[in-house]
C-alpha cells in the first residue's frame, strides 16, 4: 500500500489548491491519501515557511520526504538560499515553489545539489502542470536506498595497510581537488540540532554531505571505494577513507565492507551499490569515477532516481551495457554529473584532462 499524506495544512491559497491537486493526482494514480501519521507512509508532502522549517520525524527509511516552501521575488542564488532549508527540514527533496513576473517556478532541489524546474503560468492547464509534477516525483518515492553496511573486521591483514590500488585511489582524489572537483562536504551540524543529527544518522548514517566518489577493483569480487562524507584529496586511512567492498547482500539489502581490526569506519559511498553492479557485470572495468561534472558531446540521459537507490544503480549499469565500449564509458547523468568507466583510473584521468566543465546543466 503506498500511501501517503500532507503533514501540514498550507495557508496560502496557491498552496491550498497545489495540495488538493497533488492528492487527486497521486489518489487516481495509485496512492491512497491518509490523515494517521501513524500509517505506514511511503510519501509525505511536507509544508514549510523560512520561519518554521522543522523537520518531519518519518518513523521508517522508505518514507520519502518532500519539503515544499513558497516565495515571491526572484531568489538571488538557488543554492545558497535554498539548500539550507532542504537539510534544516531532513527532506529528500525540495520543492521550492517561486511566484514572480506573473508566473509560477517550481524548483526541485536534491541532497546531490540537482536541479530542475517547472513552469506554471495563468492560463495554462492545471491538471497537466500537476502530472507533470507527478511524473518528476513518482520515480522517486517509490525507488530503494541501499544505504546500510555491515562491517566485517576481517580484511586480510597484507591489506591494512592498503596496497597499489588504494595509493592510486589517493592520488586520484588529489587529481580531482586539483581540477577544482571536490567541493567542501556541506556542514550539516551548521544548520541542523543535535538531535536531528542523531536523527539523520539513524535514518541515513550521514554525518556529512560530500560530492563525487572514484573507486578501483582490487581482485574479480571486490573493490576498493572512497568512503562517504570525507575529504576525498586527503584519503589516508584504510577502512575509515578507503573502504574495500566485499559485495551486496540483496536479502538483507546492505553493502558489505571488510575492515581491519581496531578502527572507526566511515560509512561506504551511497553509490557503492552502482558500482558493484558495473563491476559486476563489466570484468573489463577497472576503475569507476563519479563527479559533480559535465562534459560537451556526451548524450544526457535523464535519471530521475536519488543516489544510493537500486533503481539508479539499474539504470545506470543498464546504459553502459548498452555503450559501445562499456569498459571506457562516460554517461552523463541529467541534472546530475558523469559516471566514466575506465580499465584504470589513470585511464579515465587522461580521456578527460582538460575537458570536464564544473558546472552541470540543469533543466
Amino acid at each position: 500500500m503506498k500511501n501517503f499524506m500532507l503533514s501540514s495544512n498550507p495557508t496560502s491559497p496557491f498552496l491550498q489548491q497545489l495540495s488538493k491537486g497533488l492528492v487527486t493526482t497521486f489518489s487516481k494514480n495509485g496512492f491512497s491519501y491518509t490523515e494517521d501519521p501513524s500509517d505506514p507512509l511511503q510519501l509525505v508532502f511536507h509544508f514549510v515557511t523560512e520561519d518554521t522549517i522543522k523537520p518531519f520525524r518519518r518513523k521508517a527509511q522508505a518514507t520519502f520526504v518532500i519539503a515544499v516552501l513558497e516565495s515571491t521575488g526572484q531568489p538571488f542564488d538557488l543554492f545558497t538560499e535554498v539548500y539550507p532549508f532542504l537539510i534544516r527540514s531532513l527532506a529528500n527533496h525540495f520543492m521550492y515553489v517561486n511566484h514572480r513576473f506573473g508566473k509560477t517556478d517550481v524548483h526541485f532541489l536534491t541532497p546531490e545539489q540537482g536541479c530542475y524546474s517547472i513552469t506554471f503560468t495563468q492560463g495554462d492547464d492545471e491538471q497537466e502542470f500537476l502530472d507533470k509534477i507527478y511524473k518528476r516525483l513518482e520515480p522517486l518515492t517509490c525507488s530503494r536506498l541501499v544505504i546500510d553496511n555491515q562491517f566485517s573486521e576481517d580484511l586480510p591483514k597484507q591489506l591494512w595497510g592498503g596496497e597499489r590500488v588504494t595509493t592510486e585511489l589517493s592520488q586520484s582524489g588529489k587529481k580531482l581537488d586539483d581540477m577544482n572537483l571536490l567541493p567542501a562536504p556541506f556542514p550539516l551540524d551548521k544548520y541542523l540540532s543535535e538531535r536531528d543529527m542523531r536523527h539523520l544518522n539513524k535514518l541515513y548514517g550521514l554525518g556529512g554531505l560530500s560530492y563525487g566518489n572514484l573507486s578501483a577493483r582490487s581482485d574479480e569480487e571486490h573493490f576498493w571505494m572512497s568512503a562517504s562524507g570525507i575529504n576525498k584529496a586527503n584519503m589516508k586511512e584504510i577502512g575509515r577513507d578507503i573502504l574495500y567492498i566485499k559485495g551486496y547482500n540483496d536479502v538483507e539489502n546492505l553493502i558489505e565492507v571488510s575492515i581491519p581490526p581496531n578502527v572507526t569506519p566511515k560509512r561506504a559511498s551511497v553509490d557503492a551499490i552502482e558500482h558493484w553492479m558495473i563491476y559486476k557485470e563489466h570484468p573489463d572495468v577497472g576503475a569507476i569515477v563519479h563527479i559533480h561534472a559535465w562534459m560537451d558531446g556526451i548524450q544526457a540521459t535523464e535519471i530521475n532516481y536519488p543516489c544510493g537507490t537500486i533503481e539508479l544503480a539499474e539504470t545506470v549499469a543498464s546504459l553502459i551495457r548498452e555503450s559501445d565500449n562499456p569498459s571506457e564509458t562516460i554517461i552523463g547523468l541529467k541534472n546530475h554529473g558523469l559516471t566514466i568507466t575506465g580499465p584504470s583510473l589513470e585511464n579515465i584521468f587522461n580521456r578527460i584532462e582538460g575537458k570536464i566543465k564544473r558546472q552541470v546543466p540543469m533543466s
